[in-house]
């Protein structure tokens, strides 16, 4: 891989913004044979026509991307406005394919080397979709995924090709293709960890075989406890991912508080004997997982050249975390370089072969 461009346009109408990235582009060279695509969902409803006269312009037929209520672009995020980026790249020819739906997603058997990475795009009102995650990297034989769920308030579109919606979609690599990939949480664990010792679906009974509302209070404190509306938005729950050597863990929402029962409503379909932990989000604790993902980017680069990158973090981040000037692109462009960054702000961010929230989920490409 030599080549990797990016332009992001701000234009209001489809055709100015076609316009607009085509001129930023330049003279595209001959061996560019794939683009990703990221536009806020205020272009959904024009994507196909966007679409379509960025194919011709550019004569790259090999489009994948999503829409998203924000974009990620080099130094600057956009939201709430129309706005579309594009990362123009080119790979080995036979090293990638593009897939739209579980169904067609390629399968190792069928090819010669190994298919060793992924990025793919899901749609959120599939029920299917975390399965699919889960079992995409099997069928793809030793797979890794990357990507993250649309996210928009109107229509949930992505690009794999064409314009689709329904179930995942994306670009699935061999080998060949060198990557870096990095997630960051943006919470910090509060207390011991746990274990869930009775549960209904999403309803948390008991934890430590004590009432898990008692555990939840005395983890976070008497402050928060003596007014509990406050722990919204402040304090989630984290099921520790088994297996993992950096002590991942995926954050779910606490969707209710029974006072009168003393249980716990949490975003996820639990499991009794699941491990369980409780997690605070801030500005600062986010930052400061940034920096160690950046580290952890920056360090196994070595000398190493990056040439592009795919930023997908998610639609609670941001803005909401970092504040309003771009400050979480920022922090990934002060260390990477000049280097071409795509992605969107998502609903659900995929990693390995887990759906996650509140994460960011960098990877570069060599």
């Amino acid at each position: 891989m030599k080549t990797f461009l990016s332009a992001t346009s701000i234009k209001n109408d489809w055709q100015s913004a076609a316009d607009d990235l085509i001129q930023q582009l330049g003279d595209i060279p001959a061996e560019a044979n794939v683009a990703f695509i990221y536009a806020t969902d205020t272009f959904a409803i024009e994507l196909s026509r966007l679409l379509d006269e960025l194919k011709q312009k550019t004569n790259i037929q090999n489009w994948v991307g999503s829409v998203g209520k924000g974009i990620c672009s080099n130094s600057l995020e956009v939201y709430d406005k129309p706005a579309v980026t594009v990362m123009l790249a080119d790979f080995p020819e036979n090293s990638f394919t593009i897939f739209n739906g579980m169904e067609n997603a390629p399968e190792s058997k069928e090819y010669n080397v190994s298919l060793t990475f992924a990025l793919v795009h899901g749609d959120p009102r599939n029920g299917l979709v975390s399965e699919h995650i889960n079992n995409l990297p099997e069928k793809l034989g030793n797979g890794y995924l990357v990507g993250g769920i649309t996210s928009s308030s109107n229509h949930f579109f992505q690009v794999a090709n064409d314009v689709t919606e329904g179930d995942i979609s994306g670009i699935v690599f061999d080998e060949n293709t060198q990557v870096i990939t990095s997630l960051t949480q943006g919470c910090t664990p509060i207390g011991e960890t746990h274990t869930l010792s009775q549960c209904e679906h999403h309803i948390a009974i008991s934890i430590d075989n004590r009432p898990a509302l008692d555990v939840f209070k005395e983890e976070i404190g008497d402050v928060l406890a003596r007014n509990i509306d406050r722990a919204a938005g402040y304090i989630f729950v984290g099921f520790p991912i088994k297996g993992s050597d950096t002590g991942n863990y995926l954050v779910r929402d606490i969707i209710g508080i029974d006072t009168e029962n003393h249980h716990l409503a949490i975003a996820d379909n639990m499991k009794v004997d699941s491990q369980i932990i409780f997690c605070k989000r801030d500005g600062q604790t986010a930052i400061q997982d940034m920096q160690r993902m950046l580290s952890d980017i920056k360090k196994r680069l070595g000398t190493q050249q990056a040439k592009g990158a795919i930023y997908i973090s998610c639609i609670g981040r941001g803005k909401n975390l970092f504040g309003d000037d771009s400050e979480e692109l920022k922090m990934i462009s002060d260390v990477l370089g000049d280097v071409p960054i795509a992605g969107f702000y998502a609903n659900g961010e995929i990693a390995g072969h887990q759906l996650y929230g509140y994460t960011g989920v960098l990877t570069v490409f060599l």
